[in-house]
């Protein structure tokens, strides 16, 4: 195999003149990590030595792997160069050379995808001679994976970080608590777990649907689960952001601690952790006690994810309450506030100077630019882009996730055969065609696009199986345009990905992953009968 099936695809790649030849790798071949790569030998041990079944010893062997940073090279940059002599990637830092790994990985052919070797009497492995020098175009390469509404043990968020350092993506947003389940262990207040971590029921399907999983969802990772994936992600260079949502999206918060709703408007004492989906309207109340608590909750967040991002969430917080509520309206006019939508501009506003004064930067969905904004503040645009060019006009640094574009769990096809259909169809090609930055900004602003994210929340997925069918293939899709200089997105050349992705299904088999065939879902992967909300039409582009 050569360089042509790369995915995503690299900024340059050549073959060393003057033929297309290989270089061996066998029980000879030596690994040899200068300073400051160990940690990526480490990686390339354990994961292509369990798959070739080589040992790749330490040494100077010019038969060999040399892992090296280049300070020349930008920091998540490399260079791979396979000649006649050794497998050389040099890399701006250990980021830039671990990519560099992962590119070598797929030169090596699916069964490198492997936890073992599928052929023990197998002794050879052939690399192309080629030069390959590569680098990302944005810095922020993420998947948000909604662990809230349908929980994802701890071996299946450690197996989708192992997913995304195949695809060259570097940030994990975890999005940790909503109404439907609160998945983070805070030993202050441990009824955030004992209480908020699980519902009695699940509705199956969209929220219009009349079904019901009468069994009891629920699960969350312990402090040490959390240390665990955080160290694990950082060994491939992957960053984990947390999300802790505020002031909406609280329920399963205030049914473990009811004085954290508004007590004088509704009964929270009765509230339970939701089993429904959409936009409960039990959100906090904006006491001097909510402030705290949730101080407490961050303390804690801090100490287990060194991420300069906390992201507080920030939308879809209804204000009925908040109207009804004596607490919110004497608090309104106590601060001199603009209604109730400068009263969660105000709640946000706390945490994002909370947050700063600890050397952290406070993001949150695009509601949050609503009644002003803290100017290190960054903004997730989730509503379309026009969230992202109003923030990046302001000056506020963007990611851009539009939930039209790149929300993988809208369907896939407009087939009567997708599982439970939400949702704009977002084909492989939509998703390959998605432009992050949009062209209104000037270049001045569109350095304040720090990257781009695809979302998957998890409502109508029900387990890991169905996140795979889900995710993939379109992730491999969204990864190219996250870290490839890919031309406009009309002359993206859509019919070579296709080839290319023809090799990568078969790393995707390889890895497990319960994907959707190009033809269209397997039998098992249907759920017949099960209501989903599918959008007719193009998506607005906006």
């Amino acid at each position: 195999m050569g360089f042509e099936d790369l995915i995503p695809a690299p900024r340059e790649a050549r073959w060393v003149p003057p033929a297309r030849g290989v270089f061996p790798l066998d029980e000879e071949t030596a690994l040899h990590a200068e300073s400051g790569t160990e940690r990526v030998a480490h990686w390339l041990r354990a994961t292509l030595g369990a798959a070739t079944g080589l040992p790749f010893t330490e040494g100077r062997d010019d038969n060999g792997v040399v892992l090296r940073v280049d300070p020349g090279l930008a920091p998540e940059a490399y260079r791979l160069t396979v000649d006649g002599r050794a497998i050389r990637i040099d890399g701006g830092s250990a980021a830039g050379v671990f990519w560099g790994a992962q590119t070598l990985r797929q030169l090596l052919g699916p069964d490198a995808f492997r936890r073992a070797p599928v052929d023990p009497a197998r002794r050879r492995w052939d690399v192309p001679t080629v030069v390959i020098e590569d680098g990302p175009r944005f810095r922020w390469r993420g998947l948000l994976l909604d662990v809230a509404r349908h929980f994802l043990p701890k071996d299946g968020v450690l197996r989708y970080l192992d997913l995304m350092a195949a695809h060259k993506l570097n940030v994990l947003h975890f999005h940790l608590t909503d109404d439907q389940g609160w998945r983070i262990e805070i030993r202050k207040y441990p009824r955030l777990t004992e209480t908020g971590s699980w519902r009695a029921r699940t509705k199956f399907g969209h929220r219009a649907s009349p079904l019901w999983e009468e069994k009891p969802h629920g699960g969350y990772y312990t402090q040490d689960d959390i240390r665990e994936i955080v160290a694990y992600a950082a060994e491939r260079h992957i960053t984990v952001v947390p999300e802790i949502d505020v002031p909406g999206h609280s329920q399963a918060a205030i049914a473990a601690y009811p004085e954290l709703g508004n007590t004088d408007v509704i009964d929270t004492t009765a509230l339970t952790v939701w089993d429904n989906w959409g936009i409960s309207p039990n959100v906090l109340a904006p006491t001097d006690n909510t402030l705290r608590f949730y101080e407490d909750v961050f303390e804690e967040v801090l100490e287990l994810f060194p991420s300069r991002f906390v992201h507080v969430g920030g939308d879809e917080c209804p204000k009925d309450q908040w109207r009804r509520s004596a607490v919110a309206q004497a608090r309104i006019k106590e601060l001199g506030l603009a209604g109730e939508d400068g009263l969660e501009a105000w709640f946000i506003g706390h945490f994002d100077r909370w947050l700063t004064a600890r050397g952290r930067r406070l993001i949150g969905w695009d509601e949050i630019l609503e009644g002003g904004l803290a100017a290190g503040a960054a903004v997730s645009s989730w509503r379309g882009y026009a969230g992202g060019v109003t923030a990046a006009r302001a000056g506020h640094d963007v990611v851009m996730c539009p939930e039209q574009q790149v929300y993988l769990d809208h369907r896939q096809d407009a087939g009567a055969d997708e599982p439970v259909p939400i949702g704009y169809v977002r084909t492989l090609e939509d998703v390959y065609r998605f432009e992050p930055v949009p062209p209104e900004l000037t270049p001045e602003e569109a350095r304040h696009v720090l990257g781009t994210q695809a979302n998957v929340w998890t409502e109508v997925m029900e387990d890991s199986a169905r996140v795979d069918y889900q995710v993939f293939p379109r992730l491999a899709a969204f990864a190219e345009v996250a870290w490839s200089a890919l031309p406009a997105p009309p002359t993206r050349d859509f019919a070579d990905f296709e080839r290319r992705m023809t090799a990568h299904y078969r790393r995707l088999d390889a890895l497990g992953v319960a994907y959707r065939p190009p033809a269209g879902p397997r039998p098992w992967q249907r759920r017949p009968g099960v209501l989903g909300r599918p959008i007719d039409g193009p998506p607005p582009n906006r």
